[in-house]
């Protein structure tokens, strides 16, 4: 995967959606929507932390979700991390870079 490489085609496939955790589940809603308009067959939305109520609504929109924490008194996405600072775009390409070839599909 690249900055600049084609986006592939989820029509049929199962798609596998990763947050960093969910607040409102806003941002989520919108790629599940998205998804399901481009006939994705399956969705699985993964996220390590979600408050209880976006978790139980989020779970109708797709057809699985993993979440490892669900919490009642959820204090914000970024109380669940140690190091939850912003990435610079500079890290997001450098990361991008070195992921090159490791998810190509089948």
């Amino acid at each position: 995967m690249s900055a600049t490489a084609p986006g592939i085609d989820p029509a049929g496939r199962t798609v596998i959606v990763v947050d960093d955790g969910l607040a409102t589940g806003a941002t989520a809603k919108a790629a599940i929507k998205a998804l399901r308009g481009q006939n994705a067959a399956r969705i699985i939305l993964a996220v390590p932390v979600a408050p209880l109520d976006a978790a139980a609504e989020l779970r109708g929109e797709v057809d699985e979700l993993v979440c490892l924490h669900e919490l009642q008194d959820f204090q914000g996405v970024g109380a669940a991390y140690a190091d939850f600072h912003q990435l610079t775009d500079a890290e997001v390409l450098a990361l991008l870079a070195s992921a090159d070839g490791l998810g190509k599909p089948a």
